[in-house]
């Protein structure tokens, strides 16, 4: 009976929100039954900010220095590589559709304030667009370490791809199915409703999840999920645990470089 009555509000919610068309973000693709495998680098980023003092060993490898950060865009400007987004990924893998030269996706995980005041200058700049993974909870607590709901309609409002965290940055392995429903489903409903868009991009925090977590999003309206594992090849059979890049505090020029070839 819980678990009803939870299904019955959220759906309430969702059902209330107006959604505007977002490019290929307001219908789904469906599969042409053609087995794909696609290069293209997934870049996952966390904080992009100057490291504060008293920083541990934890924050400092998650922390790219926004000079750093800046180095890393002029690299693929000048390179050749183009940005695009998780959903033109995802047409590709599902029907085939085209991609530019050298694609590369930018990701942002945990929604961290430098997300807005260091990365969506540089972004805009460079006219690159890219994926940011929100933790709800934290926006509907106006925390100032991290974006608020007005920062991130802004950011969606200039084509940014505004996607789910979950609502308080929950492992998900492990989990019952009224804990899903809160964490992912509600995440979802948040950013409905405060951006106008329904999102279908996930992201597993800490990148923990389990069988039954795969089950679970097979029920929503999630098209992929990134994941913490390495690689930068893609396939049109797996979209619920796609493989990104970590770039970190201590990746050089030289090593993104590499990264990027892989």
């Amino acid at each position: 009976m819980r678990r009803f009555f939870v299904v019955l509000s959220l759906l309430t919610l969702l059902s209330a929100v107006t959604i505007a068309p977002l490019h290929s973000q307001d219908t789904p693709v469906n599969w042409d039954g053609t087995l794909r495998r696609i290069h293209a680098p997934i870049l996952m980023y966390h904080y992009v900010s100057a490291i504060p003092a008293g920083a541990d060993r934890v924050r400092i490898s998650l922390t790219v220095e926004p000079y750093i950060f800046r180095q890393q865009m002029a690299y693929l400007r000048d390179n050749g590589y183009q940005p695009i987004s998780l959903y033109d990924l995802y047409g590709a893998l599902m029907q085939g559709s085209p991609l530019p030269a050298n694609p590369v996706v930018l990701t942002f995980d945990d929604s961290y304030i430098d997300h807005y005041t260091e990365v969506f200058p540089i972004l805009r700049e460079f006219g690159y667009t890219a994926t940011f993974f929100v933790i709800t909870a934290r926006a509907d607590a106006n925390d100032p370490a991290h974006l608020n709901w007005e920062q991130i309609r802004t950011m969606a409002d200039a084509g940014m791809s505004m996607e789910s965290h979950t609502k308080n940055h929950a492992e998900l392995d492990t989990r019952d199915y009224d804990f899903l429903l809160y964490e992912i489903l509600g995440s979802l409903q948040s950013l409905a409703y405060y951006t106008g868009r329904q999102t279908h991009m996930f992201c597993y925090p800490v990148g923990r999840y389990d069988a039954n977590t795969l089950d679970f999003l097979r029920t929503l309206p999630i098209w992929a999920a990134v994941t913490t594992q390495p690689g930068t090849l893609h396939t049109s059979d797996n979209l619920l645990e796609t493989p990104r890049v970590r770039i970190s505090h201590d990746t050089s020029l030289a090593t993104f470089a590499y990264l990027l070839q892989r």
